[in-house]
């Protein structure tokens, strides 16, 4: 129904505007719409870019590969007193 407009109505439609707004107000209204779809396209770039950065700071936990070989290490516990401990590190016999 309205995707149909071609140059006579496009015409009709600047015609209109000409006469409602005066021909000294049609630039004014121009930079207008101009510097609001300029400040439209900023606010959905930054937002984006908020985004992006977001996504890049969330850790990612990758599953390992098969086939790659992972370091096994078997420590021992050695016997260490605690910190602030005045106990020595070998038991004495009583």
């Amino acid at each position: 129904m309205f995707g149909n407009i071609g140059a006579p109505e496009l015409l009709l439609i600047f015609l209109v505007v000409l006469l409602v707004f005066g021909a000294k107000r049609i630039p004014e209204i121009a930079r207008g719409l101009g510097r609001g779809i300029r400040e439209f396209k900023e606010a959905t770039r930054e937002i984006s870019r908020e985004i992006s950065v977001d996504v890049d700071e969330t850790p990612q936990i990758r599953a390992p590969q098969q086939g790659t070989p992972t370091a096994r290490t078997t420590a021992t516990p050695t016997q260490q007193p605690a910190a602030g401990s005045s106990q020595p590190s070998e038991p004495t016999q009583s």
